[in-house]
């Protein structure tokens, strides 16, 4: 063991013959937690978000946020626009986030540490811990559904219950084989399902379209604009939004060569065009499966829309595409519990996850399935906390990054709070409505974006602000000297 175990010793040899250092290589465990990886240690290339996040977003599970899109009243044109829009837009701001984490070489959490204060990043670290353990539960359950329903007598009889734990146990544990490996093998994985199951999507896709009533769909009328912008609202929140607090984790490996337009498009490319041609088809199957919107368990509702051979192969693709989006959000959330201070390695935080969905998972599948709309409502709140956080975050790196030691920088984490309590109190949900929810804000995710807009424009005056007191250009400092503030606390991160 090094004397320092902060400073991993895999980056003095370099990368091996085959492109991998020795900290992170393909079936290994990945050896660096939270720290800045050395540049002895950097390796890939900016196509390999193409497959990333391909991977995560290839899962039928978009085809539901078409049929959410179908009941806000848009004709097909309209629809084919918010798709478009509405996911570019949204992983563009994935991308963007992402190029802090190349040129920081840290965990996005963890460079969020430099802006917030170490103390005053507890707040947003702790959001995006349990927005990712929520994620990862809900997608496990959806997934163990699935999973049981290609034998239907497992879930039948006074086993039932058991069957539905294994299935659980067998989604979860599938998810942490390859999280526990850590980066490498995450890339090698992602690319293999990008294409095995890539293809095996646009084969059940295809066969949906041949059979999809595309007259009907052509036959709608335009909808009334707000109701467009609040279709595009929803489909930002249900995609992008909810990966923005983990994109720097799987940029900070590339090479500081790497060019920051190259990272941006080639992460919103690949996560925007499986999804675009899913929210597309959904849009178009709402008639025939009309209880997709709405349905606790949208693979269940889907599977009605197939013929009865294809229901096998669908409900394999569907497992596939959802432990894809699980194996990412498990070992970020790994990563944000060192964020928070859990003195373990890396390699074990994926247990604590484990342990946590096992818990929560089988509480619902078991004893209260039908909490699980309940439990969905609550992690999609956390959109709004999210958000904003990504609002302070964007517009430090727009005006050149700041670094705060320890305690609370409280300009950051004040704007943070600001907007999140407005967007709050302009969301509407199942669980909690605000009392500013009304008229479009009532049937959209715009409080979200009103909270986005609120902590830019903020934290933006502050920045603004603190440069002309000091009679001086806002320093334009790159990330990468300004996340080393991230090294020297973070001895917990191996």
């Amino acid at each position: 063991m090094s004397p320092h175990p902060s400073r991993p010793t895999a980056s003095r040899y370099g990368p091996e013959p085959s492109g991998f250092p020795v900290a992170d290589r393909p079936w290994s465990v990945e050896t660096h937690g939270i720290d800045v990886v050395p540049d002895g240690d950097r390796h890939g290339k900016p196509t390999d978000l193409l497959w990333l996040w391909s991977a995560a977003n290839l899962g039928i599970i978009g085809i539901v946020y078409g049929a959410v899109v179908a009941t806000l009243g848009l004709d097909l044109l309209q629809a084919v626009a918010v798709a478009i829009v509405g996911t570019a837009s949204s992983f563009l701001l994935v991308g963007v986030l992402g190029v802090a984490g190349q040129r920081g070489g840290a965990p996005m959490l963890a460079l969020s540490r430099r802006l917030f204060g170490t103390s005053g990043n507890v707040g947003p670290s702790l959001v995006s811990w349990v927005s990712l353990v929520g994620w990862e539960t809900v997608t496990a359950i959806v997934a163990a559904d699935a999973l049981l329903a290609i034998v239907p007598s497992l879930t039948r009889g006074p086993d039932g219950r058991w069957s539905a734990i294994a299935g659980l146990a067998v989604t979860t544990g599938l998810s942490l084989a390859v999280g526990r490996l850590g980066h490498a093998t995450i890339v090698v994985v992602q690319r293999a399902v990008a294409w095995i199951f890539g293809i095996a999507t646009l084969a059940l896709v295809g066969d949906l379209a041949v059979r999809a009533d595309w007259a009907r769909a052509a036959a709608r009328h335009p909808a009334p604009f707000g109701a467009v912008v609040a279709a595009a609202s929803v489909v930002i929140a249900s995609a992008g939004l909810s990966w923005v607090n983990v994109s720097a984790d799987y940029t900070r490996y590339l090479p500081r060569g790497a060019r920051g337009r190259a990272i941006v498009a080639w992460t919103t490319f690949g996560a925007s065009a499986p999804l675009v041609v899913l929210v597309v088809l959904g849009y178009v199957l709402s008639t025939p499966a009309s209880t997709l919107a709405s349905s606790p368990n949208p693979v269940e509702a889907l599977r009605s829309a197939f013929p009865g051979w294809a229901v096998v192969p669908y409900l394999c693709v569907a497992v596939a595409g959802l432990l894809a989006q699980m194996v990412m959000g498990l070992y970020s959330s790994g990563l944000n519990l060192l964020v928070l201070g859990i003195r373990v390695r890396r390699s074990r935080t994926v247990l604590i996850d484990a342990v946590v969905i096992l818990a929560v998972g089988g509480w619902i599948m078991v004893v209260r399935h039908g909490f699980l709309g309940s439990f969905v409502s609550f992690v999609e709140l956390l959109a709004c906390p999210l958000a904003t956080w990504a609002a302070v975050f964007l517009v430090d790196m727009l005006f050149g990054s700041s670094r705060r030691g320890p305690g609370v920088a409280w300009a950051a984490g004040g704007s943070w709070l600001a907007g999140t309590a407005v967007g709050l109190l302009l969301t509407a949900s199942p669980l909690f409505t605000g009392p500013l929810a009304r008229g479009i804000f009532a049937e959209s995710s715009l409080g979200y974006f009103a909270g986005f807009l609120v902590s830019a424009a903020l934290f933006a005056a502050v920045r603004a602000g603190t440069a002309s007191r000091h009679g001086q250009p806002v320093d334009k400092e790159d990330h990468a000297r300004s996340a080393q503030s991230a090294q020297s606390a973070a001895a917990e991160m191996r």
